[in-house]
């Protein structure tokens, strides 16, 4: 650990800035920032660099965030763009990717929030759905609502570490997204589920600690404490001897 506080690290989007200065910024809610830094830990937001930084990267790190964003390019997963696609960001992808693998790794816990649930499970071999309202039967995913409050219902499985941290096995969640998970990765578990079916969380099967949930806890962590159970459960992972 580095100092009182561990540090975890928080991945970021790559804008463009297109007034004054012409350079790219690395940018992500402040909201992710104050629910680690209120569960004790010391969050580090970190730009998209060459993926060969990220071993370098953990090696100081005592925890990995990844935080939402833009969709995965499909090319990640073997498929072709469909009509609905977002903005992708290769580089994004790449040092991501490469920074989960390094945590993983070097046994870091993990936590990924809405892309970052993405994220794992392509890093693993899965697949995701590129544009939710696209699929039969799909609940409304990507509330409309730009405070995003708690939107709907989730179902924990019994004795995952979603089930265990929350200490029920229903929540709310505060849904904004259009992608999804299609086809689970070897080596992962689904932990919620939505009324539709659709997988909102998963962990590892094995090896170190791992959560990633397709909603926004961050967003809600303020306002709706019993909200905050993703983070709670992630610093209690860091901060374990």
């Amino acid at each position: 650990m580095n100092g009182s506080r561990p540090l975890v690290l928080v991945t970021t989007a790559s804008n463009h800035r297109d007034v004054g200065l012409r350079r790219k910024d690395a940018v992500t809610g402040v909201n992710y920032s104050a629910a680690l830094y209120g569960e004790g830990l010391l969050p580090m937001m970190v730009a998209n660099l060459d993926p060969d930084a990220a071993v370098a990267m953990v090696e100081r790190a005592d925890g990995v965030v990844l935080s939402g964003g833009a969709d995965l390019d499909p090319a990640l997963y073997g498929r072709s763009p469909v009509p609905g696609l977002g903005l992708v960001d290769p580089a994004r992808d790449a040092f991501e990717m490469a920074l989960y693998r390094a945590a993983r790794e070097r046994g870091l816990p993990v936590l990924g929030i809405c892309r970052g649930v993405q994220v794992v499970n392509v890093a693993e071999g899965g697949t995701l759905h590129q544009h939710l309202p696209a699929v039969a039967g799909m609940i409304q995913h990507e509330q409309r609502n730009i405070d995003c409050p708690p939107f709907h219902v989730l179902r924990l499985e019994p004795g995952s570490i979603a089930a265990r941290a929350a200490g029920t096995e229903s929540v709310m969640a505060n849904s904004a997204h259009h992608q999804g998970i299609d086809e689970l990765a070897p080596g992962l578990r689904a932990s919620a589920y939505a009324d539709d079916g659709l997988v909102e969380a998963l962990e590892a099967l094995e090896g170190a600690w791992l959560l990633a949930v397709q909603w926004h806890p961050e967003m809600s962590y303020a306002a709706y404490p019993e909200q905050r159970w993703p983070f709670q459960a992630f610093a209690d992972a860091v901060l374990a001897p």
